[in-house]
């Protein structure tokens, strides 16, 4: 597990997926998109500082393999 602290978001999304609400995050410094998932839609944290803890991971989409964040636990500053 990897850990990042006072990490700005650039941008932030949500998007429904059954019972589950996507959200993707942007943070600065990083070209990857953290990923996590919630049962509810949460406040936007465009232009917030985070702590993140998450683990690399692999997604393959369309059949080719694009690397993104898991993200395991997110709080504000």
């Amino acid at each position: 597990m990897q850990h990042q602290d006072h990490c700005t978001v650039l941008s932030h999304t949500q998007r429904d997926e059954g019972e589950w609400v996507q959200h993707t995050l942007m943070l600065e410094n990083n070209e990857t998109p953290f990923r996590f998932r919630r049962s509810k839609k949460y406040r936007s944290l465009k232009g917030s500082r985070v702590n993140v803890d998450y683990y690399p991971q692999t997604t393959l989409v369309a059949g080719m393999e694009f690397e993104t964040m898991k993200v395991v636990r997110i709080k504000r500053c």
